[in-house]
């Protein structure tokens, strides 16, 4: 899978579970879109989707946008 394979699925999911379309550079947490709980929601959608455990310590790095989180997911995949 690509990376625009995996941005596109990571959007899907984002969507998902806050309900708001998002641009891939849309800022999840700092906009106040993804809060606390919908952080911990993505981080176990993209475990069950991709395989990819999001350290607990590093969920608001990897969430910063769809992009960053597609990114994480890609260099962890090796894709």
């Amino acid at each position: 899978m690509d990376i625009n394979a995996i941005e596109a699925k990571v959007a899907q999911l984002v969507e998902g579970i806050i309900l708001t379309q998002v641009d891939p550079d849309t800022l999840l947490i700092e906009s106040g879109l993804v809060d606390s709980l919908a952080a911990v929601d993505v981080a176990l959608a993209v475990e069950r989707e991709f395989g990819c455990k999001i350290p607990p310590t590093e969920i608001d790095v990897h969430l910063e946008s769809v992009h960053t989180l597609a990114a994480f997911i890609a260099e962890r995949r090796g894709a």
